[in-house]
């Protein structure tokens, strides 16, 4: 298997156990908060290495691993981590388009009650917003964890985020008011309608951020440019072609 190939059904399942095997008591994203977490991680408008944004995959929290972890298990587990980084990574470059790990709920993948008693996350969500919720929590994650996202002053970023935060609960009459609004002017009938909006908000991010994320920074001189010709500022007297800028 290529470094560089993205995971196979079987590495996805892999992962997710994997993943699952995160010693406690920290408590790691499941494999479809994971991928929409490497999304946000991403589009964000500055250049991520992974060891900032590793810690918040293994505990919410973003607490280090324990010492003793097992080597193996950790390797394994960082390698698929980052071949589907990398695999996301590419296909927004390339083709500005990927396919996101989403499970849809139907008798095989039956959906998981709460225990009685317990508040149901899902509660008031459409069907198709219910399936994509856990991806785009793992996308928020990574939003709230590097906040650069968010913060920047644009209405079309504002926007695309809106698209992906239709499909978790709301907590305010705002919140409520924006998914009611998406709801009446861009309806989302189906999973493979809701899955596609999904990805091409993600993929607009991408966009968006391109130019912040590969900035490169203008240095600028303080004091002019020393001639060959000039005295030396060291103060010695001589020519800095003679002195500190001899060759």
């Amino acid at each position: 298997m290529a470094t560089h190939a993205d995971l196979t059904d079987a590495e996805f399942a892999e992962l997710d156990d994997l993943l699952l095997a995160t010693p406690e008591p920290l408590q790691p994203l499941d494999g479809v908060m994971l991928d929409g977490f490497l999304c946000g991680v991403i589009v964000q408008p500055v250049l991520l290495e992974a060891d900032a944004w590793l810690p918040h995959v293994f505990d919410f929290d973003g607490q280090p691993l324990p010492d003793d972890v097992d080597a193996a298990w950790l390797e394994r587990t960082r390698t698929l981590i980052k071949r589907r980084h990398d695999a996301l990574n590419r296909a927004l470059a390339e083709e500005g388009w990927f396919d996101p790990f989403v499970l849809e709920f139907d008798e095989e993948h039956p959906r998981e009650l709460p225990p009685e008693g317990e508040p149901d996350p899902l509660a008031g969500l459409s069907e198709v917003s219910q399936a994509l919720m856990p991806w785009v929590a793992g996308f928020q994650h990574a939003a709230l964890c590097f906040p650069d996202l968010s913060e920047i002053p644009d209405d079309a970023v504002m926007s695309a985020l809106a698209r992906l935060y239709r499909h978790l609960p709301t907590e305010t009459e705002q919140e409520k008011e924006v998914v009611a609004t998406l709801d009446r002017e861009h309806p989302l009938p189906t999973l493979d309608d809701a899955i596609g909006d999904m990805v091409s908000a993600v993929a607009d991010l991408y966009d968006l951020t391109t130019d912040r994320r590969y900035k490169v920074e203008t240095v600028r001189r303080e004091e002019p440019k020393v001639g060959r010709n000039d005295p030396c500022p060291c103060g010695s007297g001589k020519k800095f072609k003679q002195c500190h800028g001899a060759t």
